[in-house]
Parts: structure tokens; C-alpha cells; sequence
């Protein structure tokens, strides 16, 4: 009798945990090259949040350029968080939709940033045309492969830090900075509009002699593709690219999912979300795991956007915006 009435009571008590336990859906709006590690993230946060809570999360995934994707979301696709190339795409999203608060960058850690990259070179095995360093990109008969500023947040990057270069190396000369990325751009061949699709035209379809990539996108193709067809070159300079993440509110907020999509965002910070950022090629933000794997990262002279343009609205404004400075060096092939 004793055994009959202990089952009963088991079976309310796991009655009352499925009862109680919910399957929520998230919605995460990301860039190009960070397929691989929000498959992997989002995987692992699944597992945490289950046994935490009990309740079962999915989360779908959009990656494209990330100008592109912040547009969707301002025109209505509805991301419950959006995880971007760069603050300025994030910013848009309050200043063109007011999705969000206009504080957003100060609700997690290192500007809600959560990992940093930067920009280096991909060279075919051998570095046939010796690339070394960004004067090497102007040189005449060189083709640089790079996406679209205008649709791509790490095509921006790029671009900045070509300008960067040539202002430390022409006494802080705008003029001198703007003739080199006109010439830099001259070797462009073709502008794709995510990095992704630059990646695909460097090493499947076989054109150009170098690829302006993110670090972890080089990284990844020489894992995927080998290392006896490419290598990378670090620049003597390059940039500290802090890609943002922020829940977007009005569309959390419509979907109920606010309390998971804060979890979401906030475990990237974890131990565990750090490791995965490592592991997927991203510099971690956390002294202890960015430690451990500090072998795999290249020491160079990073640059920031604030030291070195005034922030991403400043450097959006005066480069990127219609009739900024790249729609007046950029002549379409």
C-alpha cells in the first residue's frame, strides 16, 4: 500500500515538473561568418537552460550581411535578439525602429560585446604575390577580395582598418588615408555582400590574391579547407572589432521571450559561452578562458573605433552614410 502510494506521488511530482515546464523559441538575428558559433552556443545554452528550468528552448538562426540583416529587423523581421558585426547596425535599430532602448550597450559587459576579432589576411599557400602588410594591397596588379561596406559589418571593418593604416603611416593625412583606400579599392575585383560570400569567392571560386577577412573566418577556412592551401598573414596594424549583441525588446517583448533571451545573451559571458567563442576562433572577453587560449590569437597593434574615429556613429556617419566617403572613392566595376 505503502509502494502504491509512493508511485502515485512520484508520478504527480513529475506530472506537476511536464506541466510546468515550457518550450519557448528564440529568434537570433545574426551576421555572416558566425554560423558555426552560434550552432554550437546555442546547442550548449539548450542544455543549461533545460536543466535549470526544465523548460526547452530553440533557437533559429538568420545570418547574412549585417547591415542587411538589421535592415530586416527594422522593416519586420522580428529577432528576439540580434547579434551583429558592429555597434553602429545594433544603434540603428533604435534610431529607425526605436526597438530597443537607446542604453542598450550599457545592459551587459565590455559594451555588450561579449568576444572580440579583428581583421587579417588570407593568402593562397605560398603567399605567391608576398603579401605582408596593407601597402602591399595597393600595389598594381594585386586583387584584394573584400565585401560591400555598405550591406557588410566586417567590410566596414576592413575599410577602417586599411584607413587606419594609412593614417599612422601618412602623419594622420585624411587626404593621404582617403588615397589609399581609393586604391586599395581599385584592386577590388567584385564586392559581395557579406563576408561569408567573400570567403566563397576567395577559396571555392578561386579569385583574387588575398581575402580581407575576419580572424576567425581565416581561421576557420584553414581548419575546414587545410593548411597546404592557405595561410595567414597578420598586418602590422589592424583594428579591434567588438561585435554587439542586445535583446530586442519590442519583438521579446511580443513573444513573451524577454526572461530567455536575457539568459541567452547573458550566458555568452559564462565560462562555457566564453570557451565556445574560443574555440570557434573569437578573442574571449574573459581574462581566464582569453589565458588559456592565447596561443591560438597573434599578438598585434590593435586600433579602436573610438580612439581612432570617435565611435561608430561619427565613423558611419562620415564614411558609410549615402554620399559618404566610400560612395565617393567607390567606382562599380
Amino acid at each position: 500500500m505503502k509502494r502504491s502510494l509512493l508511485s502515485i506521488a512520484l508520478l504527480s511530482s513529475l506530472f506537476v515538473v511536464s506541466a510546468q515546464a515550457a518550450e519557448v523559441s528564440l529568434l537570433n538575428v545574426s551576421y555572416d561568418p558566425t554560423r558555426e558559433l552560434y550552432q554550437d552556443y546555442s546547442a550548449a545554452f539548450a542544455k543549461y537552460w533545460k536543466a535549470k528550468t526544465g523548460d526547452t528552448v530553440t533557437v533559429k538562426a538568420s545570418h547574412g550581411g549585417s547591415g542587411k540583416q538589421a535592415r530586416a529587423i527594422i522593416d519586420g523581421l522580428e529577432a528576439d535578439v540580434a547579434t551583429l558585426a558592429l555597434a553602429a547596425d545594433i544603434d540603428a535599430l533604435q534610431e529607425k525602429a526605436n526597438l530597443i532602448p537607446a542604453n542598450w550597450q550599457t545592459r551587459l559587459k565590455h559594451n555588450s560585446s561579449p568576444y572580440t576579432s579583428t581583421i587579417v589576411f588570407l593568402v593562397r599557400k605560398g603567399n605567391p604575390k608576398a603579401v605582408k602588410d596593407w601597402n602591399d594591397l595597393v600595389k598594381p596588379g594585386i586583387q584584394v577580395i573584400t565585401p560591400n561596406p555598405k550591406t557588410s559589418g566586417g567590410a566596414r571593418w576592413n575599410y577602417l582598418a586599411a584607413w587606419v593604416y594609412a593614417l599612422k603611416n601618412n602623419g594622420n593625412n585624411p587626404a593621404k588615408a582617403q588615397e589609399f583606400v581609393t586604391k586599395l579599392y581599385g584592386n577590388v575585383p567584385v564586392l559581395d555582400s557579406g563576408a561569408r560570400g567573400s570567403t566563397t569567392t576567395f577559396v571555392e571560386r578561386g579569385i583574387g590574391d588575398v581575402l580581407l577577412a575576419w580572424e576567425n573566418e581565416a581561421f576557420l577556412a584553414i581548419k575546414e579547407l587545410g593548411p597546404d592551401k592557405f595561410e595567414i598573414v597578420v598586418p602590422s596594424l589592424s583594428i579591434l572589432a567588438e561585435p554587439p549583441v542586445a535583446v530586442v525588446d519590442k519583438y521579446a517583448d511580443k513573444h513573451g521571450t524577454r526572461k530567455v533571451a536575457e539568459a541567452y545573451l547573458d550566458y555568452l559571458y559564462s565560462t562555457e559561452g566564453q570557451e565556445i567563442a574560443a574555440q570557434n576562433y573569437y578573442r574571449p572577453t574573459d581574462q581566464k578562458v582569453a589565458a588559456k587560449y592565447a596561443k591560438n590569437f597573434p599578438k598585434l597593434n590593435l586600433i579602436t573605433i573610438d580612439g581612432a574615429f570617435g565611435g561608430w556613429t561619427k565613423a558611419q556617419k562620415e564614411h558609410f552614410a549615402d554620399g559618404g566617403v566610400f560612395d565617393r572613392i567607390y567606382t562599380r566595376k
